[in-house]
Order: structure tokens, then C-alpha cells, then sequence
């Protein structure tokens, strides 16, 4: 491993990074279950009500909670691409875009207490 890897590893911005790319690869996963719940409505109706009866489980509720929380810091973490990469910022306002990811948490944590 270069040395210029580890020193990158270590900047502020590495873990929105990483928020971003794991939100986008969970975020990914999802989409085929959220299809195939989509499909069950084809189905018929008995068939959705039985699905829509599983969506009440506590396990289910707080996987709701867990994609909003995921949307939320993928949007988070897009927008503060977007900015750093087309807004002509000085540095220290660059360290700004970190308040995104608390903004994302913040709005997960409000989701999950409405619950």
C-alpha cells in the first residue's frame, strides 16, 4: 500500500465517502425487494393483504426506518458531491459539506421517533 493511501484514509471527507458508497450499495439491494413487494399486488388482492399484514412486524418497522435513514445519507452525500465538485468553494468552506451527514442522521432519528 502506497503511503498516500493511508493519509487519504485518514481525511475527514474518507467517511462520507464511505456513508455514500454503502448507503448507494444498500440502497441497491433493496430495489429488487421493493419490486418484488410491488408485484405482489399483481397478485391479487388476498394475496397483497397477507403481504401488507407481514409489513406491521417491529422487525419490518425498523427496516423502514433504515432506508429512510439510507436515502437520507445518499441524498446527503450526493448533494456534497455536487457542491465540491461545481461550486467554485475555498477550503475551509469545503469542511462545511460535512454537516450533511448530520443533517441525514437527524432526519432519520425524527423518522425513527415518529414511529
Amino acid at each position: 500500500m502506497r503511503r498516500n493511501d493511508l493519509r487519504a484514509r485518514r481525511h475527514p471527507a474518507y467517511g462520507a465517502f464511505l456513508v455514500h458508497r454503502i448507503s448507494g450499495v444498500l440502497l441497491a439491494l433493496f430495489l429488487p425487494v421493493h419490486f418484488w413487494a410491488l408485484g405482489q399486488s399483481l397478485q391479487g388482492a388476498e394475496q397483497f393483504d397477507r403481504f401488507l399484514s407481514w409489513t406491521a412486524l417491529p422487525a419490518v418497522k425498523f427496516a423502514e426506518w433504515g432506508i429512510v435513514v439510507l436515502l437520507a445519507a445518499h441524498l446527503a452525500g450526493g448533494l456534497r458531491l455536487l457542491a465540491l465538485e461545481l461550486l467554485p468553494w475555498r477550503g475551509w468552506q469545503k469542511s462545511l459539506a460535512a454537516a450533511a451527514a448530520a443533517i441525514a442522521l437527524a432526519v432519520g432519528l425524527a423518522f425513527a421517533l415518529a414511529l
